[in-house]
């Protein structure tokens, strides 16, 4: 099963369990998924003998401000706070409010009320309060490579990172499996904070050991806090290298270090050469004068 899937499942049982332990209760546990829809139930069953234009019905969140409000069977949007405007609707069926897009700002407390218009006015017959929590999940956490390792160490750097999830999760580390061992490796995560979503990205830095004659497989896991359910990264697998493989590569590194060396060694050779050569093929001044000396006598 994916492991998104898997956490959208858990966050959907944990949502029914705080509904249904608090249900008893005078507040009502509630969880939401960030920018989708979260509910705010009344719990209100209007009376046979009552009806719509008798009962003034609003929520309002723990500043006071208006969410929604159905004055005599009437909506009044002009009495509905701006940062709710176009964001909720009524099901009349089970008096549940359902807050649209849903942002991290918006968790907290909700409390619904019904007034009934009696003779003297409007008479308060029922509240319900709602706390409502608000889960982002975090993207799969994906593995990246800072720097391979080199001829002298067998030590790799690489980070993880996982995105737009909320609250902060409990940890991040990373997981080493070869054939014969599996060994975790903890890490200070690095947490930063959007200021407008308020969702967090975090990740871990590291450099690890691996060696070159093992097959290794490398995952980053992140633990969320309100679900037991880790996600984890695609494997990073890393190929084993023999000995031999590994000596061969260092006699090739000698060898692209030496060569130009010894190119120049034989071009100053090459060049010895043809310059003797042409000297010997150049008559000398002794020759020239041995030759004028000897027409001279003659004549």
């Amino acid at each position: 099963m994916d492991f998104r899937c898997t956490m959208e499942l858990s966050g959907t049982l944990l949502a029914m369990v705080f509904f249904f332990f608090s249900d008893a209760a005078s507040t009502i546990q509630y969880l939401a998924y960030f920018s989708e829809t979260g509910d705010l139930p009344c719990h209100f069953i209007k009376p046979q003998n009552t009806s719509l234009d008798e009962l003034v019905v609003f929520w309002q969140d723990q500043h006071n401000r208006v969410l929604y409000e159905l004055y005599k069977g009437k909506e009044k949007p002009e009495n509905v706070n701006l940062m709710y405007k176009g964001r909720t609707s009524l099901d009349q069926d089970n008096w549940t409010l359902r807050l649209h897009d849903v942002q991290i700002k918006d968790r907290g407390l909700y409390q619904c009320y019904v007034h009934r218009q009696g003779p003297n006015g409007l008479v308060s017959i029922h509240n319900k309060k709602t706390n409502l929590f608000v889960l982002a999940n975090f993207s799969q956490p994906e593995i990246s490579l800072v720097s391979n390792r080199t001829e002298n160490s067998d030590n790799i750097n690489l980070t993880c990172l996982s995105t737009k999830g909320y609250p902060e999760p409990k940890k991040m580390f990373i997981v080493l499996n070869t054939e014969n061992s599996t060994t975790e490796y903890n890490a200070v995560m690095n947490i930063f904070q959007d200021n407008v979503t308020e969702l967090y990205n975090v990740s871990v830095s590291l450099s690890l050991p691996v060696s070159p004659e093992a097959n290794v497989s490398i995952f980053c896991d992140l633990e969320p806090k309100l679900t037991q359910t880790r996600l984890r990264s695609q494997p990073y697998n890393i190929d084993a290298k023999s000995r031999n493989t590994r000596q061969l590569f260092t006699d090739h590194g000698i060898l692209i270090t030496t060569l130009p060396v010894l190119l120049s060694i034989v071009c100053v050779m090459v060049f010895s050469l043809i310059v003797k050569k042409r000297k010997k093929k150049q008559p000398g001044p002794s020759h020239e004068c041995e030759v004028i000396e000897t027409e001279g006598e003659e004549n």
